[in-house]
């Protein structure tokens, strides 16, 4: 039987970073994009011809039906799931909360917030042993900006990883006599196109002197950290973090 996951926002970055760790693994894998199909779609491409099993899945994470039918595919055609990264989030151009409007958080947390919502949801609706499932393990891909607060540049995507964190302590209680374990990964300054989304491609190189290690983050480092989580050396743990952030 395949251990099946699901990656949301899995095209680029850490989800494709997690993706192709996942893949060499031995996981089936389902990878989510909004989209970045091409990226997508070459991204399995890769995997596949590696000897790995993968498909791309297009689906907005704030949409319900596009998630219910993420993960009827990813069952459909690979198995019954047995992982969950959640993975997929956005972030919009650098600013300070004086200056955002309604509309701007309303799409930040329709993602952020309510996205991962519903993908807990599912999983545990299809993992949980009392619902006659096998169980699983899940990872919420958080960010430091929870703890730190991201002052002048995101406070309301701070906000919406807060939530995910109390996401995760929540029902990593709520399903542990289910045979689902849940944690999440905290990423700090990670090399990623998302900071071009708020403005910034370069910011890590700015920031990164403040930083104990003196240097910014690879998406392969986050996802060592999230395989781990899932896998069978993490079976005592659920409703914890890993923070990937140099210190910071």
């Amino acid at each position: 039987m395949n251990n099946v996951m699901i990656i949301t926002g899995g095209s680029r970055g850490i989800g494709a970073a997690t993706a192709r760790l996942a893949a060499n693994r031995g996981y089936a894998v389902a990878i989510n994009y909004r989209s970045a199909g091409n990226a997508a779609e070459a991204l399995v491409k890769e995997i596949n011809g590696s000897g790995g099993m993968a498909i791309a899945v297009q689906a907005d994470v704030s949409n319900e039906a596009d998630i219910v039918r993420l993960f009827d595919r990813a069952t459909s055609e690979l198995g019954p799931v047995t992982a969950l990264v959640n993975n997929a989030g956005i972030l919009e151009q650098q600013m300070p909360l004086v200056e955002m409007s309604v509309e701007r958080v309303d799409r930040i947390f329709a993602t952020n917030v309510r996205g991962a919502f519903l993908c807990l949801r599912e999983a545990v609706r299809r993992m949980s042993t009392a619902k006659g499932g096998q169980g699983g393990a899940i990872v919420n891909v958080s960010s430091r900006a929870a703890l730190l607060g991201a002052p002048n540049e995101y406070i309301d995507y701070a906000a919406t990883k807060g939530a995910l964190d109390t996401m995760t302590i929540g029902l990593s209680k709520e399903v542990a006599g289910e045979g689902i374990r849940v944690n999440g990964v905290r990423p700090g300054f990670i090399k990623t196109e998302m900071h071009a989304s708020g403005g910034e491609p370069g910011r890590v190189d700015r920031v990164k002197s403040g930083v104990p290690l003196q240097r910014g983050g690879e998406p392969e480092e986050v996802a060592e950290a999230i395989l781990w989580l899932l896998s069978d050396e993490a079976s005592y743990s659920t409703g914890t973090f890993i923070d990937v952030s140099g210190g910071r």
